[in-house]
C-alpha cells in the first residue's frame, strides 16, 4: 500500500513539475494566490517546477533503494 502511495506522489511531482516547465503562464495565477505577500514570476514558477522535480527523483530513488 505504500509503495502505491509513494508511486503516486511521484508521478504527481513529476507532472506538475514538467507541466510548470512547459506552460509557466499557467501556473502564474496560482503562484500567485499561493505567495500572496510576494510578487510571483516565472522564475519562481521555473524554480518550484524543478524543484518538484528533484523530489520526483529522490522519491524514486527511495523507492528504488527500499523495495
Amino acid at each position: 500500500m505504500i509503495t502505491t502511495e509513494l508511486c503516486a506522489v511521484v508521478q504527481l511531482c513529476l507532472t506538475f513539475g514538467v507541466a510548470g516547465l512547459l506552460w509557466p503562464e499557467k501556473f502564474l495565477p496560482l503562484f500567485e494566490v499561493l505567495l500572496f505577500p510576494w510578487v510571483a514570476s516565472y522564475r519562481a514558477v521555473r524554480a518550484n517546477c524543478l524543484a518538484a522535480i528533484g523530489l520526483s527523483i529522490l522519491l524514486l530513488a527511495k523507492l528504488m533503494i527500499f523495495r
